[in-house]
């Protein structure tokens, strides 16, 4: 169903920052550093922790470098940086891996981080290359949100994303996620921006799917077809997007799990422990599972 030449299949863990970040509901730093724990001994070595945004803006992850503290070094560990303030904040911590976030919109970029995309490039590069200097073997992804859809300014062509991914390559990042903020894809439209993504060695691409409409695993399927491994998701289907109205949940991990091994792929995560990572947060936030694979799970 796959190339047979698809390399081992990454799936980087993003509950406890994105799945967090937009919850009214405070949750204990203890409680996040439990979170992570439980997500690594389910398997997943790849986790974004948390994010040096400012706590003014996004209360929920200002205990950033607490958590960090707590956690002490672990391999796979990463945050993401907004600006660099965040910076100082995260060189404080032992952090090796760092994420820097844009979008392929510019009204997007205002709305989110008050900035255009060309100003926020030119702010990475001052924070990827303060970071570099200072962790000599540090890794750093860079976002492109908005990657099929903007909320506010509609479909983006993939040329334009294409553009923004070289200009974050030129900045010295390691790796892409390319996110569907508003969960508004179909394979046709990951077949068609995958095609101007040729020139871009696919291990260096990871796709970011919301599942809105219900068509995320399909268009996991579409990336795997294409020789791509590397693939975002959150425990629980925890998170969504404060900028996009009406932006559901994130790929639940479980189900990325789930359909990944169903198809013979091997990913290394315990489904079962997986599916209990996420219940002690989601009581704390009063809400019920919800992924399909989750509730399966916990049901057998």
């Amino acid at each position: 169903m796959y190339p047979l030449d698809v390399p081992a299949i990454r799936i980087f863990e993003v509950g406890p920052r994105d799945g967090l970040q937009n919850e009214a509901t405070p949750v204990p730093t203890e409680a996040k550093a439990a979170f992570v724990r439980s997500l690594a001994a389910a398997g997943l070595a790849e986790i974004e922790a948390t994010s040096f945004v400012s706590p003014k803006w996004v209360p929920q992850l200002g205990d950033a470098q607490a958590l960090l503290a707590e956690l002490g070094p672990m391999p796979g560990l990463s945050a993401l940086v907004p600006n660099a303030k965040g910076l100082e904040r995260a060189l404080e911590t032992t952090i090796g891996r760092i994420a820097v976030f844009t979008a392929a919109s510019n009204a997007f970029t205002l709305k989110n981080i008050g900035m255009d995309v060309e100003a926020s490039l030119a702010a990475f590069a001052e924070v990827i290359g303060g970071f570099r200097a200072a962790r000599l073997d540090g890794w750093v992804r860079g976002y492109v949100s908005t990657a099929f859809e903007c909320p506010y300014a509609g479909r983006i062509a993939p040329d334009h994303v294409a553009k923004v991914c070289d200009r974050l390559l030129d900045l010295g990042v390691d790796e892409i996620s390319l996110g569907d903020t508003i969960g508004v894809a179909v394979p046709a439209e990951v077949r068609s921006l995958a095609s101007s993504l040729t020139h871009i060695p696919k291990a260096k691409v990871a796709w970011h799917f919301h599942d809105t409409r219900g068509t995320a695993i399909a268009n996991v399927a579409a990336a795997l077809e294409l020789g791509y491994n590397v693939f975002d998701a959150s425990a629980g289907g925890l998170g969504g997007c404060p900028y996009a109205p009406g932006a559901g949940g994130n790929l639940a991990t479980e189900d990325l799990v789930y359909f990944l091994e169903r198809s013979g792929l091997e990913t290394g995560v315990d489904l079962g422990a997986l599916a209990r990572a996420s219940l002690p947060v989601l009581d704390r936030l009063g809400r019920k599972p919800a992924a399909k694979a989750q509730l399966a799970a916990l049901a057998g």
